[in-house]
Order: structure tokens, then C-alpha cells, then sequence
């Protein structure tokens, strides 16, 4: 049988350029949809057992994070549960990625998919649990479910999100450690929901990752850099959102994030909003410190330049919300490639590795909760 590459599914991502037969392919990433970012890949190469293939990414060199090629590896899989790491390499503008199909089909991504199965299995899971309410914020604009999830009675208003950015997948993976955990019966997540109720997105680009999207919705809009004027026709899902915090209010946050080109697990924090102070700082510091106390895959040493008092960009999300509601709010990012701090030659940062820093994060919220004011509504 000849070897073939498709990517014709949900989240699929990569054209062919060239057979060159015997398992050698160029290929090129697709743009997202009247975008010009581009990174995310997945594709499946049927036909391949037992072949060594040479797969070359011949546009990489013009990719949103040429950075992030350096010392990345592809994550492949046989069966799209158990994702391995391939040989991989970057040089003149192209990855190339080596790998010895031990069946039919291998599957090939940028990191571990999240796809819209997935994803719908989630929201239903989620569903189920007990104590949580759920409500559709509204519809994007390929007309998919909005879902926001409530749970806990606690005064103080928590906020979670991620996947604005479709293609980091990790950000998914990262929800579905943490959202069943603290629904559980563990005593610090019982504390949790008695001190504060949560507001939950688990997805809040699913149009972005349904296209094999790297950082758009389906209009080509970066959702993180709309939260100063969101609108209806270009950015429904923070419009929807944001008016959902004004109705309830944010007293913390977390919005989850991947990092294409710095290989640490690190939080961005709000420093550079006007309405900063020091008593707000000392409390993201607080929790800093609570977060490394609780995982070693947490750093505070590398990360992103801090913005001068401010100078914060206010349509990015954390500083929206830092400023508009008075937050203590913060970025999260997981690296796309292995995690230095604890580098794993099998499976490098890895879904499981996402679920239990979602965890992690949680158990370090509980430790600081209670010094967590709650702001006038």
C-alpha cells in the first residue's frame, strides 16, 4: 500500500508539497484562517509500517515562533492515546522529523491534540459532577457552544480559563486534571469550593481548535489581545465571557496558556497595570510561592519581561482583568517543548504532566485562599 498523509479531521493541520516516495514527504503548515500566524501541526501517515519516514516541514522558517523549533521534539503516536517523542531536528527553515511507524497509521502533532470529541466529552463529564451548574454563554461564530461551568458557594469570585490560544493544547489537558479534582472529596478542595465559587471555561476557542488553528478564532482574531473592546462579530467568545465577569465580578484568575519557545513551566502576572499596588503584588507573590512549594515543575527564574508600572498592555486578558476588576490575575504557560527543570526524554511536557500541574495549581490556590480578599460587588 503507498504511503499517504491526511490531516482531513478536526484539528487536522498540513498539506502536502511533495511525495518524494519511500516514506520522504515536504509538507506545509497551513496558516490559521485570514491570519498570518502559523505553528500547529497534526496529521496522520497511513500506510507506514514498518518504513522509516523523513517528514520536512519546509515552512517552518516562517512560523509565529521560529524560536520554538530550536530543541523541540514532535510528539507521534500509533493510536492517539499514547504520545512519544520523535527525532527531530531544525535547520535553513525547516523541521525535519524522523521516525521508524511501527503501524499503519502514525499519528503526528505538535503536542498531545485536544480535539472536539474531547473536548464535548469533557463538557459532559463536567456536567455530571456534583455541585456544578452549567450555562451556554452563547455561540461562536461557527456557531459552537460557549460553556461556562459554576461550582462552589464561597464568597470569593474565581476565574478559569484556557485554550484562547487553540493550537496549546496542554491548556485542555491542564482543565481535565484540575476541574474533576475539585469537584472531588480531597479535603483542600472541599475548603476551596466553602472560601470561593468558581467560574470555569474549559475551551474558550473551540472554532480555533476545530480548524488545526494556531492562535485565532475563526475570524483570524487573537482572542488575548481583544479584552479591551471585544465585539460580537470578531471576538463573540471574550465578549460573551467579559460580561460574564462583570455580572459576577473576579477576585482571582488564571488563564491557561502554552508556550512555544521557553522550556519552563511560569506564570506572566499584571505588574505593569495602573491600578498595581503593593498589597496586590505581595498576594501574586503569595502564591508563587505557594505553587512552587507544591510542584517541582513550577519556576519563578525564567519567564516574560516584566512591563514597567503602567505599560501593560490592557487587551491582553490578564491585565484586562487585573485592572477592570481589581484581580489578582496571571498567565500560565507549559512548554511545548520538554520542561529543562525536569526533562523527560520519553515523553517531554506531556498531557498527564499538564493534568497534574492543573492539580497543583488548585492545591496552591487553597493555601492562599483565605488572604484573598473579596472585592465590593
Amino acid at each position: 500500500m503507498a504511503i499517504s498523509i491526511h490531516s482531513d479531521f478536526d484539528g487536522g493541520n498540513i498539506d502536502v508539497v511533495q511525495d518524494y516516495g519511500i516514506g520522504r514527504f515536504d509538507l506545509s503548515i497551513r496558516a490559521d484562517h485570514q491570519s498570518h500566524y502559523y505553528q500547529w501541526f497534526y496529521f496522520r501517515v497511513d500506510g507506514a509500517a514498518g518504513t522509516d519516514l523523513e517528514l520536512r516541514l519546509t515552512n517552518a522558517g516562517g512560523s509565529a515562533y521560529t524560536g520554538g523549533w530550536t530543541g523541540y521534539r514532535a510528539r507521534v503516536s500509533p493510536d492517539k492515546a499514547d504520545w512519544t517523542l520523535a527525532e527531530t531536528d531544525y535547520a535553513d527553515g525547516v523541521l525535519t522529523i524522523r521516525h521508524k511507524a511501527v503501524s499503519d497509521s502514525l499519528w503526528v502533532a505538535y503536542f498531545a491534540p485536544y480535539d472536539s470529541d474531547r473536548h464535548r466529552a469533557l463538557v459532559e463529564r463536567v456536567k455530571t459532577l456534583p455541585g456544578v451548574g452549567h450555562r451556554v454563554l452563547g455561540q461562536t461564530l461557527d456557531g459552537r457552544d460557549l460553556d461556562l461551568f459554576t461550582l462552589g458557594e464561597g464568597p470569593r469570585a474565581v476565574w478559569l480559563y484556557a485554550r484562547q490560544h487553540p493550537g496549546e493544547t496542554m491548556a485542555e489537558w491542564w482543565m481535565e486534571g484540575a476541574i474533576p479534582w475539585l469537584c472531588g472529596d480531597a479535603p483542600e478542595a472541599v475548603a476551596l469550593r466553602a472560601a470561593a465559587t468558581f467560574q470555569v471555561v474549559l475551551n474558550v476557542n473551540p472554532d480555533g481548535s476545530a480548524r488545526g488553528h494556531l492562535r485565532t478564532n475563526a475570524a483570524g482574531t487573537d482572542l488575548n489581545r481583544q479584552w479591551a473592546e471585544p465585539s460580537a462579530d470578531k471576538s463573540p467568545e471574550v465578549l460573551a465571557i467579559r460580561n460574564a465577569m462583570d455580572a459576577t465580578g473576579v477576585d482571582f484568575a488564571i488563564d491557561v496558556h502554552g508556550d512555544e519557545a521557553i522550556p519552563h513551566v511560569f506564570m506572566a502576572g499584571f505588574e505593569g497595570v495602573p491600578s498595581w499596588t503593593p498589597e496586590r503584588d505581595a498576594l501574586y507573590r503569595r502564591y508563587l510561592n505557594a505553587l512552587l512549594a507544591r510542584t517541582p515543575d513550577f519556576q519563578t527564574t525564567f519567564g516574560y519581561d516584566v512591563d514597567a508600572r503602567g505599560q501593560a498592555n490592557l487587551a491582553i486578558s490578564t491585565n484586562a482583568v487585573a485592572e477592570r476588576y481589581g484581580a489578582i490575575a496571571m498567565t500560565l504557560e507549559m512548554p511545548f517543548k520538554d520542561h529543562d527543570d525536569a526533562p523527560d526524554a520519553t515523553e517531554a511536557w506531556s498531557p498527564s504532566r499538564s493534568q497534574a500541574l492543573g492539580i497543583a495549581c488548585l492545591k496552591a490556590l487553597y493555601d492562599v485562599i483565605t488572604d484573598i480578599p473579596v472585592r465590593p460587588r
